[in-house]
């Protein structure tokens, strides 16, 4: 089954960075602009939008769940860009420039999803996806207090951390919905 997440992982990664690639395209780096709670805020307001239609059980905007989960993917991994981009102030950037990070960033994350795969044993795939929809938003309103505090904790892990379980539960998501074939 291992393998089979890491199939999985890759190619729900290579269409979101396929995306990624298009939109940097039509508007540049224009949301180079957005402070990362900003981006944090994005997130929240595609998360709250899954649980919306979750709930009601229709939607009036004919936009596709699957596609919340890619913006999540995208703008979590554009979080983490914005963090270690601190101090450049290149609004402009070539996605050629962006690609090397957006693949490090997803590779750090796919890490993290193996270890953690490791010792909890493929659990997520008895995880519903309206509780993983859940997690992603209880994950951000961590942020969203980590933000408020200046990036301050006692004893959690950083903005930086959640930012990579959001990805991976939207990867999951996205598995469990049939967004990638099951070979």
């Amino acid at each position: 089954m291992k393998d089979n997440t890491v199939s999985e992982y890759k190619h729900v990664i290579k269409e979101c960075k396929a995306l990624f690639e298009k939109k940097t395209k039509d508007y540049g780096t224009a949301w180079r602009i957005l402070r990362i709670p900003s981006i944090t805020d994005q997130v929240y307001i595609k998360a709250q939008r899954i649980r919306s239609i979750q709930e009601k059980g229709a939607q009036k905007v004919e936009e596709d769940i699957s596609n919340e989960f890619v913006g999540i993917i995208n703008y979590c991994i554009m979080a983490v860009m914005q963090e270690e981009l601190k101090g450049n102030d290149n609004m402009n950037m070539s996605y050629e420039e962006l690609a090397p990070l957006y693949d490090r960033i997803s590779e750090e994350t796919l890490d993290l999803l193996m270890n953690k795969n490791h010792d909890y044993d493929e659990a997520w795939r008895e995880i519903r996806v309206s509780s993983m929809t859940d997690i992603i938003l209880m994950k951000l309103l961590r942020v969203k207090q980590i933000e408020d505090n200046e990036g301050k904790t006692l004893v959690s892990e950083g903005v930086r951390a959640n930012y990579q379980d959001m990805i991976n539960y939207s990867v999951f998501c996205l598995v469990k919905l049939n967004f990638v074939s099951h070979d």
